[in-house]
């Protein structure tokens, strides 16, 4: 039997083989991070001995997770996942941050086997392993203790920790106590510009005490340190391991030096430290002792998976998790918003004025009507449930029931909602006001790289929201979100719109947000507004009664500007009801006092999901007409359609909203005469 001196020897070496591992795979690349993975490898070879994990079924609902908040110590994490039998082969190792690899510079989930999630910039994953503990807090009232138990484990350093990201999430664990978070602080000192204390000096251990965590300090490097402090986590508490580290650790003449963070060690380093060390030199050698001892991992974890499944059987839990698991939407019986919509086509639409309803205030009823039919739908608010109408009023705050409070914590509150939407059995939404998304861009990011099914609310979209002034009135925020690759955006233009996008966002599987007005709208009476119609992302919501085949306008718009293009048409169309004498000269000018204009309104709820039509629908849609966009923001996007876009060109102001969409052009009156500028340029080429 071995002694305890020896265990501590084999550990000792196989750390090392490790940690050279790492440094040769940051070589092979000649770009990456050997500091951190040599760090941290010590802890690694540790937690081996305490993580449940299962290869073979990667997705089991209650394996622990191992998030890296530091993707730059990824180079340790894909040699764990291919010690551990992931589908992380040693070619793949050697092709670290190569082109099209398995290994990317930073870790991305559904990219490669074993990654859970994609934490991308600091502080991501502390908020992450947030996200997972509290999904699995939901989780086992769902279920029962039996059924989920695991932990969530976060390796994070001090750069994690000066995020301001951190500390959101961290105090919403404080307040929930999840007691199956372990965080693990890589704190070896050393930042990319020298030593920590340059900019960070705080006392680590009485913030995370002030905020209802446990904590323990050890050496990082004492294999019996470290394994009684994963022994003795608390069962009451989040979890906060203070672990003194040594940056780029036994490497020759680079230890503990800055240098080491974001650079090779260089071939003759680590040949000296491997000589030093007393290890095999060949680059990527893997001994049998290391597989062994990561090998031991899974083959303890299959008798706890197997025992699992044996009491899932036996438990009437069984159909609810399948049922969470299939993520059935098909159930949802929709509020009901609508006026007479069964006239004929073509037609121009009239707006019923009796019935109005912010889309805030019908996207609360949709989102209580989904929740109603399944389970697993949850969210919250960063504070403004009341106002951004996200209270699911049949059920208990979080975690009894699916309403959950973050707090004034927009950061933290996408990082974690990325987790709920990675943890297996639910679909996560979260709101605030359009303005405050740019709290959330990061997170939305990284959802949109996973294409995560995150739902994002973000009510008071526009100017609409009146007198709370510019500070508050979200002008370029659409603009950003619709350049983000694999994000859909939805503007609907009323309530029956808004149902219709929801039905379609369901089975997409990416993030999504809904921009929806503090203001009533009027439901809008047209025939065209239909879930197939609304899944094209943009189509004719009103069509020209003068001539539905060969229309000369089009009004393109979304949101509350649908229906002021509804206005506007009418007034193109019926030049002898127009009571503006302005516009009255201007069609007289191009001849068309009489007749009018043959104008058409498109509503474009998505733009991304127009985008990717294909040319004819687009092509048949707008035929020949010359094409106005309109919206009460930025906008510049929308000159991919349009020949001239009516849109803000500074920031808002305080006052009532009706008035300010009059102060910056946005009156049916202004939206005509700007459409006629159009024709009246096109007349004048065509005199030339």
């Amino acid at each position: 039997m071995r002694s305890t001196t020896q265990k501590q020897r084999d550990l000792h070496i196989i750390a090392n083989e490790l940690r050279m591992l790492c440094a040769d795979m940051v070589q092979a690349a000649n770009s990456g991070h050997p500091g951190a993975p040599m760090g941290l490898a010590d802890i690694a070879i540790v937690l081996a001995n305490h993580i449940r994990i299962f290869p073979n079924d990667e997705q089991w609902i209650n394996r622990d997770r191992l998030v890296f908040s530091g993707g730059h110590a990824s180079a340790l994490l894909y040699a764990l996942l291919h010690l551990w039998g992931y589908a992380i082969s040693l070619h793949d190792l050697k092709n670290f941050r190569k082109l099209d690899s398995k290994t990317p510079g930073h870790p991305e989930y559904r990219h490669t086997s074993g990654v859970e999630i994609t934490t991308g910039p600091l502080g991501q994953g502390v908020a992450n392993a947030v996200g997972f503990a509290l999904a699995s807090l939901k989780a086992a009232n769902f279920l029962g203790n039996e059924i989920i138990n695991h932990k969530v484990y976060c390796f994070c350093g001090d750069g994690d920790l000066e995020e301001g990201i951190s500390y959101e999430a961290c105090s919403l664990a404080g307040v929930h106590k999840l007691a199956n978070l372990v965080l693990i602080y890589d704190s070896n000192n050393v930042s990319i510009e020298g030593e920590v204390s340059i900019a960070f000096n705080e006392n680590v251990r009485s913030r995370f005490e002030s905020q209802g965590f446990f904590v323990q300090e050890i050496n990082g490097h004492d294999y019996q340190a470290i394994d009684t402090a994963l022994s003795q986590v608390s069962k009451e508490k989040p979890n906060l391991i203070i672990a003194r580290t040594k940056i780029a650790k036994n490497a020759h003449s680079l230890e503990g030096s800055h240098h080491a963070h974001g650079a090779p060690l260089g071939e003759e380093i680590i040949a000296k430290t491997k000589q030093a060390l007393g290890l095999n030199p060949e680059t990527f050698y893997i001994s049998n002792e290391l597989k062994t001892h990561f090998t031991e991992t899974i083959n303890r974890t299959k008798f706890i998976y197997h025992a699992w499944h044996e009491t899932l059987r036996n438990s009437d839990k069984q159909p609810l998790l399948e049922s969470l698991l299939t993520k059935d939407f098909t159930q949802v019986i929709y509020p009901q918003f609508h006026t007479n919509t069964q006239q004929s086509f073509p037609q121009t639409a009239t707006l019923n004025q009796q019935q109005a309803i912010a889309t805030r205030a019908s996207n609360g009823k949709i989102l209580n009507a989904i929740a109603k039919a399944y389970n697993g739908f949850i969210g919250g608010s960063a504070d403004l449930a009341p106002s951004n109408n996200t209270l699911i009023m049949e059920s208990d705050d979080f975690p009894l029931g699916v309403n959950l409070h973050f707090g004034v914590r927009e950061h933290a509150m996408g990082a974690i909602c990325n987790a709920l939407a990675n943890y297996g059995i639910f679909t996560p939404y979260c709101a605030t006001f359009f303005v405050f998304s740019d709290y959330l861009c990061p997170s939305i990011r990284v959802a949109s790289l996973m294409k995560a099914q995150v739902f994002y609310i973000f009510t008071h979209d526009s100017i609409g929201v009146g007198e709370d002034g510019a500070t508050h009135q979200p002008i370029e925020q659409l603009s950003h979100l619709r350049a983000m690759p694999n994000l859909l955006n939805w503007r609907v233009a009323d309530a029956n719109e808004n149902i219709y996008a929801w039905q379609n966002a369901l089975t997409i599987s990416a993030p999504q947000s809904f921009i929806l007005t503090r203001q009533n709208l009027p439901l809008i009476e047209s025939c065209a507004i239909t879930k197939e119609n609304v899944a094209r992302g943009g189509y004719i919501i009103s069509y020209s009664s003068l001539d539905s085949r060969n229309p000369k306008l089009t009004l393109l718009a979304s949101g509350s500007e649908v229906n002021l293009a509804i206005k506007a048409q009418e007034m193109l169309e019926n030049p002898k009801k127009i009571d503006s004498a302005i516009l009255q000269e201007s069609m007289q000018a191009l001849g068309l006092d009489s007749q009018g204009v043959a104008t058409q309104v498109l509503s474009m709820p998505c733009f991304e999901l127009f985008m990717a039509q294909d040319k004819h629908y687009k092509r048949e849609i707008f035929a020949d007409s010359k094409v106005l966009g309109i919206e009460a923001l930025r906008a510049l996007e929308l000159y991919a359609f349009c020949d001239d876009v009516l849109c803000m060109e500074s920031f808002g102001a305080s006052g009532k909203g009706d008035l300010l969409f009059k102060k910056f052009g946005f009156s049916p009156e202004n939206i005509a005469l700007k459409a006629l500028r159009i024709l009246s340029n096109t007349f004048a080429k065509r005199k030339l």
